[in-house]
């Protein structure tokens, strides 16, 4: 299979992995993948915030009382599912994957576009100018995008950044960066509202990143972020 069509059958998967239309080993197997796949993770994340407006517009209800009687007399004593049950659910699970993909297409033309402009950016300099970069974050997908603009990792170590919310005692890590480019970091939500008001860092680490949950390289160089 090339390699965009891994890419397409990812992109499925980690729609149905966000919708729930996973059976539970194929659940379990996309999330040890998960874990180290950071491709996979933004089209996670890419698919929770195109889906997150569809659950607050959608208001709860609950099922009639009957509902559940009337269910239980179509499906009968037997606890096997005949192939028509089963081709029943798929096609189900088809339609409401359908629909909300609908959604995803031209629910834009009825909400409007999410807002992915860059509110405020942290310029990070080492004291010697070997290395820039510069981090801009988007409010409202709690994104940083961290463009490299010199400089690099020495061979064998990777650059981390990491956050100093405003009054913490300790900083919390956002992530290793690309050694070129740009990298994009989804803040988990817990801890978005403070990055505004924060400190951001970026240490010399180890491959992987730091492996105790704090710097244990130099830290190369720190900075406030400013409107744009």
């Amino acid at each position: 299979m090339s390699a965009p069509d891994d890419a397409y059958d990812d992109e499925a998967l980690a729609a149905e992995y966000v919708l729930h239309l996973l059976d539970a080993d194929a659940r379990r197997a996309f999330e040890d993948r998960l874990r180290d796949d950071r491709a996979l993770q933004d089209m996670v994340y890419r698919w929770e915030g195109e889906l997150a407006p569809l659950s607050e517009e959608i208001a709860p209800a609950a099922p009639p009382p009957a509902l559940k009687s009337k269910v239980m007399e179509a499906v009968g004593p037997s606890r096997e599912r005949s192939p028509l049950q089963s081709i029943w659910s798929l096609v189900l699970g088809g339609a409401v994957a359908a629909g909300l993909l609908g959604f995803l297409m031209f629910g834009d033309v009825l909400r409007g576009p999410a807002d992915l402009t860059p509110e405020f950016e942290a310029r990070l300099s080492a004291g010697d100018g070997s290395v820039i970069l510069v981090a801009q974050v988007i409010p409202a997908t709690h994104e940083i995008v961290v463009e490299r603009v010199a400089g690099g990792p020495p061979p064998g170590r990777v650059h981390e950044l990491w956050l100093i919310a405003e009054g913490a005692t300790a900083p919390v890590s956002l992530g290793v960066l690309q050694d070129e480019g740009a990298t994009r970091i989804r803040v988990p939500d817990d801890i978005a509202p403070g990055v505004r008001t924060g400190t951001v860092a970026i240490s010399d680490e180890p491959p992987g990143g730091s492996p105790t949950g704090a710097p244990t390289g130099s830290v190369i160089a720190t900075a406030t972020f400013v409107d744009i």
